[in-house]
């Protein structure tokens, strides 16, 4: 008669290399990838990737850089062909600038907006604030991606038609510009313009639709000088000239020194007025963001 032997304790099986000690953050799991805590420059990585990866990014930058530059090398022509040795005497030859700019303008102002509004129109939104859920992280890594983005492209061309026009209206009579003049006709109103689109992206973080913070960015660019215009009675002089001072074409103008009134804004005014209004745009973005859901 056979005896039944009980089974033999056997050791117990080593844990796997993946197993977390016990006491740690995870008992019993530990990620095979690196876990690394992120920063500010990760979201500004991911947003370049964004902003550098979608159709609209091309379009409205490539047709900015054609309004510009056509419309101003168009402008220097005409102005050389219609001019003799003393017709511009003593006007700023950088100053024919200005009118591809502020066209150029509405290609920021879209892309700005598009930049934020368009990830609510498609969802997107959800996906970038559960990969970083610091709100204020991912408005901020927007902006300052934007901002560089926008300043280069518009230095860059602005620079090119400076030149060009400096070249080319040397012989009508126009004074040599200043290193002031230069540093405006390009720095100033590349900065100007960035923060342009910088209000445009901020306005469509708040509006969250992509056709109406448009509306309301053009709407802010045309409608004071368009208003002004019909404003013919001595009653609403006062209002008339503040909207001609302090419409955006206006204060475009400063920066080549072509202002439409002898009073308002002048020097560097239209630059230090646009950060304040886009601080205050940016503020009211923040906290909307804050305590919205997505």
């Amino acid at each position: 008669m056979s005896t039944h032997q009980p089974p033999m304790p056997q050791a117990p099986a080593a844990a796997p290399d993946w197993q977390a000690a016990p006491g740690g953050p995870y008992p019993g799991y530990t990620s095979p990838i690196p876990v690394v805590r992120t920063h500010l420059g990760h979201a500004l990585a991911s947003e370049w990737t964004k902003i550098r990866s979608v159709r609209s990014t091309m379009w409205t930058i490539g047709v900015f850089v054609l309004l510009v530059v056509g419309i101003g090398l168009l402008t220097g022509a005409l102005v050389e062909a219609n001019s003799d040795s003393t017709s511009l005497s003593g006007e700023n030859p950088l100053s024919f600038g200005f009118f591809g700019l502020l066209l150029g303008s509405i290609c920021i102002i879209t892309l700005g907006v598009l930049t934020t509004a368009s990830e609510y129109g498609t969802g997107m939104i959800r996906t970038t604030m559960t990969a970083c859920p610091s709100r204020a992280r991912v408005l901020a890594a927007k902006s300052i991606v934007f901002f560089a983005l926008a300043f280069v492209v518009t230095l860059v061309t602005s620079g090119f038609v400076a030149m060009v026009h400096a070249s080319l209206l040397g012989n009508t009579g126009a004074r040599t510009p200043t290193g002031g003049d230069w540093f405006k006709a390009t720095v100033g109103i590349s900065l100007y313009m960035a923060l342009l689109g910088l209000l445009s992206l901020l306005i469509g973080s708040v509006i969250r639709h992509s056709a109406g913070a448009i509306t309301i960015m053009i709407g802010v660019v045309l409608a004071p000088l368009v208003l002004a215009l019909f404003m013919v009675t001595e009653s609403l002089d006062k209002l008339r000239q503040w909207l001609f001072e302090y419409s955006i074409p206006n204060q475009l103008g400063v920066f080549y020194a072509n202002s439409l009134t002898e009073s308002g804004p002048s020097g560097w005014d239209p630059l230090w007025i646009m950060i304040g209004v886009t601080a205050a745009a940016y503020a009211g973005a923040y906290a909307l963001l804050q305590n919205r859901d997505v």
